[in-house]
């Protein structure tokens, strides 16, 4: 008789370990070959940018920040046969000069108060212009009139000086289509070279027709990023273009235009030169109300050759803008933190 196979109970099964990726054995030198590789990548652009930056940064640091040493001329009584450093030391007597003059309190209101009438008239005139355009849906006809806005950025301030002297006083001094506009609605003729009370205005009209249209550019600009879904929500809502563009456009310009305030604020104690001494140029009539600070230094400096008050006048004019524009930034961080520079 054949035995029968002894039964005995299974045992456990001898666990068998699978083999470690090498990666996770070793993984240190894979992880800092994956790092070293990363850093490089990430090198290249950056080195590309700062050679592409290093032009700009020369330029600056020849043409703006080696000249600030000349900002000791301010206080000193400059004489150039001992130069800027042999010169003798002055103190604040160049400061106490020009604010002790009777000059001093007219030339800097009228140039705060007909920068305050730039800024605010010719961000006003962008920003419309910007959404009257944006609303325009005729591709030439709105080419067209860009181009056409934007062409008086570009006029010289002579070409505008002779521009204004053609429509108020006429060639050879005589008429000017301003006066016979005013014949036409039987008003009395004005000299205008010769009354001071309009020339605010005046400038502050040739400024909006100067930077109108590049500043309308900007705003475009900022209007082609707004999502179209929001649009698309106000026509859901029943929402007419007027109401979409005074209720949607307009208040998500803000930002581009806190920016613009906060940089015309920083210049709200430089006049512009170049416009007002091509228009006004040194009619003493007009003074009272179109002298500014950088036509007052530059007359200064022309008819007295006085180096140390006009160079006392430029760093009161650099500290002054540097001060509002920290202040421009902090109240603006404050009410309007989401459209803040900083």
């Amino acid at each position: 008789m054949a035995a029968s196979p002894s039964t005995t109970a299974p045992g456990p099964e001898p666990s068998v370990r699978a083999p470690e990726p090498v990666a996770e054995r070793h993984p240190q030198p894979a992880r800092a070959k994956q790092r070293r590789t990363r850093n490089r990548a990430g090198k290249r652009p950056q080195v590309a940018l700062l050679i592409l930056a290093v032009p700009a940064v020369a330029f600056f640091v020849v043409f703006a920040y080696l000249p600030m040493a000349g900002l000791v001329v301010a206080f000193k009584d400059f004489d150039v046969n001992l130069g800027i450093f042999g010169s003798p030391w002055s103190g604040l007597a160049n400061f106490r000069y020009f604010f002790s003059s009777g000059d001093a309190p007219r030339i800097l209101v009228n140039t705060l108060f007909l920068n305050v009438l730039f800024l605010g008239a010719t961000l006003l005139a962008g920003i419309t212009l910007a959404v009257m355009l944006n609303e325009v849906r005729h591709k030439l006809f709105k080419r067209t009139v860009q181009s056409v806005i934007f062409f008086p950025y570009f006029v010289s301030p002579i070409v505008i000086s002779i521009i204004l002297q053609v429509l108020l006083a006429g060639v050879g001094g005589s008429g000017g289509a301003a006066n016979d506009l005013l014949k036409v609605f039987s008003l009395p003729e004005v000299s205008w070279y010769t009354e001071p009370g309009p020339w605010p205005w005046i400038l502050t009209i040739v400024k909006v027709w100067q930077l109108g249209g590049y500043l309308s550019i900007i705003f475009l600009a900022a209007i082609t990023s707004i999502p179209e879904e929001v649009y698309e929500a106000g026509m859901m809502d029943g929402a007419s273009r007027a109401q979409m563009a005074l209720r949607i456009t307009v208040p998500l310009l803000r930002p581009t235009a806190a920016v613009l305030l906060v940089l015309g604020i920083g210049r709200i104690f430089y006049g512009d030169f170049g416009t007002i001494y091509a228009i006004v140029g040194d009619n003493g009539t007009l003074f009272p109300t179109t002298d500014v600070i950088d036509t007052y230094v530059f007359r200064s400096l022309r008819q007295l050759g006085d180096f140390g008050t006009t160079a006392a006048i430029g760093l009161f004019q650099s500290v002054v803008g540097f001060v509002l524009v920290v202040a421009a930034v902090l109240v603006q961080r404050r009410y309007a933190k989401e459209t803040s520079v900083l």
